[in-house]
C-alpha cells in the first residue's frame, strides 16, 4: 500500500473504532467528522500525505468551525479551500445539535485558530506543495463533544472512564501516522496535544517532541502575535534549522 493508502486506512479504523464509544451527560451531542465529512479528509491525504514527512503539527481535537465542517485539522474553510485545495460535498452527523449545524464549505462562520495557523504556514511557505514536502496537520481526537447548550467539551474535561479508552484508540493511531509517515518531530499545538503525543510514541526514541502556543482566541497570550510567537518557540527548538 501507498503511504496515502496506509494512513486512508489508518484513518478510517479509528473512525469505526471511536464510534463505539459511549459518553454520558452532559455531553449530549458528538460529531465524527471523519464520518461524515470522510471525502474531504481522504482527499486531504491523498493530496498531501502520500510522502514521509519530518515534522508532524497535531492538535487536540476538532473545532465546530473548523475540522467538524470541513474535515481537515484546524480547517477553516478558505484555506482549506484556497490554499490546501480541497472542496467537497460534506455530510451530516448522526444527531445534529440545532445550535452548532454542520453546513460544510457553505458554513459562515471562521475557525480562529485554524485561520491563524495555516495562515501561518502560508506566510512561511511559497506554496502549500512546499510546505507539505516535509510537514503534516493531524488532530489527536477526531470527535467533537457538545453539551445541551451547544457549549464545546474538550477531550481533557472527559470523565477518566471516558477518556481512557478513547485515549487508547488515538494513541494507537498516532502511533500508526508516525510510523507511517516516519516522522523526526511531533509538535504539539498547546500542551495537552504534545502530552499526549509523549505519552502515545514513547517506544519511538527518536522522535523529537516540542509544542508551540494553541492559536485559540480563548487564549489571551494567542491574540497578539501569535504568529511570531509560534516562530520564536520553533526556532529555539530547531525545527525548522
Amino acid at each position: 500500500m501507498s503511504i496515502a493508502e496506509q494512513l486512508i486506512s489508518a484513518g478510517k479504523e479509528l473512525s469505526c473504532e471511536v464510534d463505539r464509544l459511549h459518553f454520558a451527560e452532559p455531553t449530549t451531542h458528538i460529531y465524527n467528522p471523519l464520518s461524515y465529512a470522510w471525502n474531504a479528509h481522504e482527499a486531504y491525504i491523498q493530496k498531501w500525505g502520500n510522502s514521509h514527512k519530518k515534522v508532524l503539527f497535531m492538535g487536540m481535537n476538532p473545532g465546530p468551525f473548523g475540522m467538524a465542517q470541513t474535515g481537515i485539522p484546524f480547517g477553516e474553510i478558505q484555506h482549506v479551500r484556497d490554499w490546501i485545495g480541497v472542496h467537497t460535498l460534506v455530510g451530516k452527523p448522526k444527531k445534529e445539535h440545532p445550535k452548532r449545524l454542520i453546513e460544510g464549505f457553505d458554513c459562515p462562520r471562521s475557525e480562529v485558530s485554524g485561520q491563524r495557523l495555516w495562515g501561518f504556514f502560508k506566510e512561511q511557505f511559497p506554496s502549500a506543495e512546499e510546505f507539505f514536502k516535509s510537514h503534516y496537520v493531524l488532530n489527536y481526537c477526531p470527535l467533537v463533544f457538545m453539551e445541551t447548550s451547544g457549549r464545546n467539551r474538550t477531550p481533557d474535561k472527559l470523565p477518566v472512564e471516558e477518556s481512557n479508552e478513547l485515549y487508547r484508540l488515538c494513541d494507537k493511531h498516532l502511533l500508526s501516522v508516525a510510523k507511517i509517515l516516519q516522522v523526526e518531530w511531533v509538535i504539539g499545538v498547546g500542551v495537552f496535544a504534545e502530552e499526549r503525543a509523549k505519552s502515545a510514541l514513547k517506544e519511538i526514541p527518536s522522535i523529537k517532541f516540542g509544542r508551540i502556543l494553541h492559536p485559540s482566541p480563548a487564549s489571551p497570550a494567542a491574540n497578539k502575535g501569535w504568529g511570531e510567537k509560534a516562530l520564536v518557540q520553533l526556532n529555539a527548538l530547531g525545527v525548522w534549522e
